[in-house]
């Protein structure tokens, strides 16, 4: 990748101006790009939900197989990093040693404040795996596609000479905020999701960033409502809790069960994405753990359950009244399908999995809770992005966007908090637990080979102490 200029000494407004244009040409591009690919995505999708069940089953594990084609065996894989900046050979399908190649996420957030290392040049193949993976039916999301196809085009731009790399950072979080924004509908879910996922880089909170943002942000919502897309459905509550008691045992029912089981869901998916077997034996294992999700969700709900990221199983879930623990089953199972393609090495994403996961365990309470599934699903899929994917900032922005009556937005405000910590504990836990085992096993091996020298030395005294 190209180096960006050092400071040149021009004054705060002047960087403000150019961060706000940079923000402007890729929330334009980057956003036009994201609504092209993302629009066939979903009507691929779409089709494929209406079809026969072993369609609804077989598809998807062929789109994991030729996504895993498309990243390990047109993809190439660089030996050693190029020296002295050169590029390799391929660049276009060539990925830098030790990269997890269907972890399009971890580029966004590897690159953030330094969008110039961008490696906007492996899109095209990166594309077809997203295609391959979400378009046939995985059980993978659009938003990481939506947040890495806007980035990428931004960092494209401004890698075009020297006078537009002022540019290049700007525009390229422009792009990634206006494609999350063109997908969600709502302007600051755009411009926090690509802040608040950025921090996990330490990239600053500077005010070049945040207008780049806010700006890409705009222009996204911008072309939603142009194009009067509906890209994803988003559930919004219209029947607030009767009073201040309601509201608060909803916030905390609501609120742990989301953020538990997304946070248990992330922390598979994470070890997964950096699961070291080959690409055969991660297909074959995950591929399997897919299709049996894939069967589990046929039996208990709907064919439509089981594809894509998680649409069906919400239209599912509203249309057919199901029994609290036939909720709990699909939501667990929508939990698992995402974790069993990301370790097939499917390439999308898991924001948009975990509304549906929250949302689906939301409503696991909303009868004992005497609460509309309204907003039991809109407090849970909220609650779904506050403890599963860490973003509680996105989550407040999605629940402030969406607005609906003033009490239920504050319980959804709530279940946000309460999601947040349930799910940063569960995380915490899981670590430790794992930790755990992991030097248990470490320290089983240790006394093992120690055992081994001891036999060998009281071998070796034994033989020198033998008469000639």
């Amino acid at each position: 990748m190209s180096e960006v200029e050092p400071p040149d000494g021009r004054g705060r407004w002047a960087r403000l101006c150019t961060a706000g244009l940079g923000g402007l040409i890729g929330g334009v591009v980057g956003g036009l790009v994201v609504v092209a690919v993302i629009s066939l995505i979903k009507a691929t999708m779409d089709t494929i939900s209406g079809e026969a069940t072993w369609v609804v089953v077989v598809v998807p594990l062929l789109g994991l197989a030729l996504a895993v084609v498309v990243l390990h065996q047109l993809g190439l894989g660089e030996a050693t990093p190029a020296s002295g900046g050169a590029r390799p050979a391929h660049p276009w399908r060539t990925f830098p040693p030790e990269a997890i190649r269907a972890d399009i996420t971890g580029d966004v957030v590897e690159t953030a404040g330094e969008e110039e290392r961008f490696p906007w040049r492996l899109l095209p193949i990166r594309t077809l795996a997203i295609f391959a993976t979400v378009g046939l039916g995985g059980a993978m999301g659009t938003e990481a596609p939506a947040a890495y196809l806007g980035d990428g085009t931004g960092a494209c731009l401004g890698d075009r000479g020297r006078r537009w790399r002022r540019l290049l950072r700007p525009a390229a979080l422009g792009g990634g905020a206006a494609g999350v924004a063109a997908l969600m509908g709502l302007a600051l879910v755009g411009t926090a999701y690509m802040l608040e996922i950025g921090r996990r880089h330490r990239a600053p909170l500077s005010g070049e960033r945040v207008i780049a943002a806010l700006i890409g942000g705009a222009v996204g919502w911008a072309i939603n409502v142009a194009f009067e897309l509906n890209l994803i459905r988003l559930i919004v509550p219209k029947i607030p809790p009767v009073d201040v008691l309601q509201a608060v045992k909803t916030a905390l029912f609501i609120g742990v069960i989301s953020g538990v089981i997304t946070a248990l869901a992330g922390s598979a998916i994470d070890r997964a994405k950096g699961w070291r077997a080959s690409p055969r034996v991660r297909l074959a294992l995950g591929g399997l753990a897919t299709a049996i999700a894939a069967l589990a969700l046929v039996a208990i709900a709907a064919p439509a359950a089981a594809v894509g990221p998680g649409g069906g199983a919400i239209l599912w879930a509203e249309n057919t009244n199901p029994l609290p623990l036939a909720l709990l089953a699909v939501a667990l199972l929508r939990a698992a399908a995402t974790t069993a393609a990301a370790a097939a090495g499917g390439c999308g994403g898991v924001f948009v999995p975990f509304l549906a996961v929250g949302d689906i365990a939301g409503r696991v309470f909303a009868p004992g809770l005497g609460i509309g599934n309204d907003l039991a699903g809109a407090a849970g899929a909220a609650g779904g992005i506050a403890g599963g994917y860490r973003l509680p900032l996105t989550a407040v922005a999605m629940v402030v966007g969406l607005g609906g009556p003033r009490a239920a937005t504050l319980t959804c405000l709530a279940t946000v908090a309460v999601a947040f910590v349930a799910g940063t504990a569960t995380w915490a836990l899981v670590d430790r637990l794992l930790e755990h085992a992991h030097g248990r096993e470490q320290r089983r091996h240790e006394e093992h080979d120690q055992r081994g020298d001891h036999d060998q030395a009281v071998g070796k005294q034994a033989v020198h102490r033998q008469p000639p």
